[in-house]
């Protein structure tokens, strides 16, 4: 059936569903096993023999295996049994590395495609007569869905019922303006795309209005399915951090390969065979030039990002995770962020009168009908089932269901005795949300929405009282809805706002309690150690936010309130000058929230700012981390946001940030001590070759300290536990490098003080063995061992013995397996491979003495206060 040439009951019919009861779960699970699930093939991914091949790409890794490749045959043609180990070892030491590389790359993989399961959209659809929230992909043909504005697109579907509706569909068509629809027309069978005005389509959003609508396609099938191979498919784009890292590797390969170039001259001139310096100059290229930092970053990253989701925070774009460590200002919504978002209708107020009235249920007969026109005026339900409630829609409108509810009013009772006409959907510029319904005989307009701009539109009632009532429950913290009618003859064909919305009678106020959260408080302390500045930015009255503001310690002594209006009449001069003394912005507008950022980003702030509706969308992309939530958040605030609260908490927000530092602090970790240790094995080589003309190390005893200490140990320093103090750090600036503070200039001085231990070490070696072998071991084992111990110095800029030595347990595998590698070539016939030899006991134990050194070092300069960030005041 060509759907759009159709009308409704053709459709329904076609697709054997209702639209009052939807299908039925036979029916589902048969269309189920017929078409699939509703997901976009994704494309191919690389298998593991792939991934393996890829592991070999760098210039440096094939320079050495051509080289233990000549190596091996001039060993064959010799025809020297021994010549054949140190080519195979060199291979084998590359493979275990490629293979290591592999496991780390499919971990991080993993870690980020259960993410992605995790942010999979959801569809509200009707089956068996009953309203469910499912996953989009669980969508069949026939399925009955109803979207309102904000929502994606989960299917392809013929509109059934529509109201005001506009859906956006560049990706389809490339139209930038939302196409209007309308559920009634029918199309011609041959009409392009961006002409079916009765269709919507996956992938699009809603940008305005209501619709119920059927499902038509999914998956494959979809319009956007059948381009899909066409589309570009999102890329793992490398993150600033990974990027600077990339490029600070190239720099040190030039270096290092300047510092090979010469060590290779000098082992040349003294007589050293060339392929045997060659094959060390190479090996130590590949062990200085730390070409896999951006991969362990990627790891951490990711690791880090699944620690957040257990947090219920969902980071959908990775260079977010760098951001959130420099946050250093945090805009919050009020509404279920810094309040429990359990609205309960607690006060009404009637016109005509001058009291309150609690909410009980059995109210009086005129506030019973200031329930009933509230119930009319929402698309909200409260479901019971199995003795539970279930809020479906807005908690402000659950609210007034549950209330009507209570005193035996039933929304489902309602909407049959006085069927809706027509409506129009409330948005966040007009804060009204306004129903045409049937009721008994007549037409009446029914207008829910903020009392202060409802008095602007009413002309019966007393205004002057009612705005009394308002602001006593305002200062008692309560959200206060005005609700207003009047009556017409019959319903414009085409209407307006501005008609339908003017020449009210007000009939009263109801007033719901949202109590702050209260772990809320806890968490705007914490910012305030942080160095972070909390600001409330709500839709609510002033009086009400400036309540709960205070309440929870974002509204200081000396801080001001403002209104959304109050900020119209600001230049942007002025906001500048006075943004930093703001703290709550109320009865704002989405095109506030913009200017919002921009101040404080004027300012040379990283904001983070939280929304929810479609409007909030482009605050969430000015801001340097949007925050969508999300259980109310509609689909295009958490496309356009970089982290989506699962359970839409302040202090969510705050774990995350504290999350993202502790991230950002352990890729410095890692970063600083493969370098440091990188450093020292040039230097090493380097200054060996200049004074003694020989190499300390050979280059498979190289490759075998790169491959001890520059994975394992490394990932599982990443994986250190954020530290307890880091939320009494300063917040990063935006554009600060990861070796400011002095940290490149501790770096070297670490690669200097491993350099001076593996040259006494080789010296000590020699002079008492004797030979250049005796010597080489000791550097070997000093070298790999103090850089495993290095690991533990690099976890905390505090003392090792303050924070616990084997408090990280991960690092603790990790170094318990590097020892047993090392002990391993050191003790065993394999150590004569390595061109080792067993060494008198006072040298192994001097080697146990240099071997802690760093630990010495870097307690005296965490003593000394050389390694501690500037604390907030």
């Amino acid at each position: 059936m060509i759907f759009h040439h159709a009308d409704v009951r053709e459709v329904l019919k076609e697709l054997s569903s209702d639209m009052a009861n939807g299908l039925s779960e036979k029916q589902v699970s048969e269309k189920q096993e017929q078409y699939g699930a509703n997901i976009l093939k994704e494309p191919k991914k690389k298998n593991i023999v792939q991934q393996f091949l890829d592991q070999f790409k760098d210039v440096m890794i094939l320079i050495l295996i051509a080289a233990a490749v000549v190596s091996f045959m001039i060993a064959c043609i010799e025809g020297k049994p021994k010549e054949f180990f140190e080519p195979v070892l060199i291979l084998l030491i590359v493979i275990i590395n490629a293979i290591m590389g592999v496991i780390q790359e499919s971990k991080a993989e993993k870690a980020l495609t259960s993410l992605k399961n995790l942010s999979a959209p959801r569809a509200r659809v009707i089956r068996d007569g009953k309203e469910q929230i499912i996953d989009a992909a669980g969508l069949v043909p026939g399925d009955i869905i109803h979207l309102e504005a904000g929502d994606f697109v989960p299917a392809d579907a013929r509109l059934l019922h529509s109201t005001s509706l506009k859906s956006e569909e560049s990706a389809l068509t490339g139209e930038s303006v939302p196409a209007e629809k309308d559920s009634d027309t029918i199309i011609d069978e041959n009409a392009p795309l961006g002409d079916r005005c009765n269709m919507v389509f996956s992938g699009c959003t809603i940008t305005y209005g209501t619709a119920t609508a059927a499902v038509t396609a999914t998956g494959m099938d979809t319009e956007i399915g059948k381009i899909a191979d066409l589309l570009d498919n999102e890329s793992n784009a490398p993150t600033p951090l990974q990027l600077k890292l990339a490029r600070l590797g190239k720099y040190l390969g030039i270096l290092a390969l300047a510092a090979c170039t010469v060590i290779f001259a000098v082992g040349i001139s003294n007589g050293i065979p060339a392929m045997e310096i060659f094959i060390t100059a190479v090996s130590l290229a590949v062990s200085a030039i730390p070409e896999g930092l951006p991969a362990i970053v990627t790891i951490i990253l990711s690791i880090g990002v699944q620690r957040m989701v257990n947090k219920k925070a969902i980071i959908r774009r990775l260079p977010a995770v760098e951001t959130l460590g420099s946050a250093s200002i945090i805009c919050s919504d009020k509404t279920g962020t810094l309040t429990q978002n359990r609205m309960t209708l607690v006060k009404t107020y009637l016109d005509g009168t001058n009291t309150l009235e609690d909410i009980s249920s059995q109210n009086s007969e005129n506030i019973l009908k200031l329930l009933k026109f509230g119930t009319l005026c929402c698309d909200a339900s409260v479901i019971f089932q199995n003795g539970k409630e279930q809020h479906i829609g807005d908690p402000t409108e659950t609210a007034i269901v549950l209330a009507a509810q209570k005193n035996g009013i039933s929304k489902e009772a309602l909407n049959r005795l006085y069927p809706r006409l027509a409506e129009l959907p409330f948005d966040s510029d007009r804060k009204l949300m306004t129903v045409v319904n049937h009721i008994d005989g007549e037409i009446f307009v029914i207008v829910k929405g903020a009392f202060d701009v409802m008095v602007s539109r009413c002309i019966n009632g007393d205004l002057d009282t009612a705005r009394q009532m308002n602001d006593a429950m305002s200062t008692q913290a309560l959200r206060v809805l005005a609700i207003a009618y009047k009556k017409i003859n019959n319903v414009p064909g085409e209407f307006s706002a501005e008609e339908l919305e003017n020449g009210l009678t007000f009939m009263g106020l109801v007033g719901m309690i949202d109590p702050p959260r209260p772990e809320a408080r806890a968490a705007v302390s914490i910012c305030r150690q942080a160095g972070i500045k909390p600001v409330m930015i709500t839709g609510d009255h002033i009086v009400t936010a400036s309540a709960i503001a205070r309440e929870l310690g974002i509204l200081q002594d000396g801080d001001e309130a403002v209104t959304g209006s109050q900020l119209d009449t600001m230049t942007d001069t002025d906001l500048d000058s006075r943004v930093e003394n703001i703290s709550v912005y109320a009865r704002v507008s989405p095109e506030n929230k913009i200017r919002i950022v921009k101040a404080w980003q004027h300012k040379g702030q990283v904001v983070s700012m939280t929304g929810d509706g479609v409007n909030d969308a482009p605050a969430l992309k000015a801001a340097d981390i949007g925050c969508a939530m999300g259980i109310t958040g509609t689909d295009v605030a958490k496309g356009a946001a970089d982290m989506t609260l699962m359970d839409d908490n302040f202090a969510t927000i705050v774990d995350a940030v504290m999350e993202g530092r502790g991230i950002y602090a352990n890729i410095k970790k890692v970063t600083g001590f493969l370098l440091g240790t990188n450093i020292g094995e040039v230097v090493t080589v380097f200054t060996a070759m200049l004074l003694w003309h020989k190499s300390p190390f050979l280059s498979i005893q190289l490759l075998w300290i790169n491959l001890v200490t520059d994975s394992l140990p490394a990932i599982a320093l990443g994986m250190e536990p954020v530290e307890k103090d880091i939320m009494r750090q300063k917040p990063k600036p935006k554009n600060e490098g990861l070796f400011a503070h002095g940290s490149g200039l501790r770096i070297i001085l670490q690669g200097f003080m491993f350099g001076a231990l593996a040259l006494l070490a080789f010296s000590l070696g020699q002079k008492v063995t004797g030979r250049t072998e005796g010597g080489q071991t000791m550097a070997f084992m000093v070298l790999a061992f103090s850089q495993i111990i290095q690991a533990y110095n690099m976890r905390s800029e505090h003392s090792l013995f303050k924070i616990g030595i084997f408090t990280n347990k991960s690092l603790n595998r990790a170094a318990l397996v590097s020892i047993v590698m090392v002990l391993f070539v050191l003790f065993t016939p394999l150590s004569v491979l390595f061109g080792l030899v067993y060494l008198p006991v006072k040298l192994y134990l001097t080697g146990l003495l240099l071997i802690f050194v760093p630990v010495v070092v870097m307690e005296m300069s965490k003593a000394a206060g050389l390694m501690k960030h500037q604390q907030v005041i």
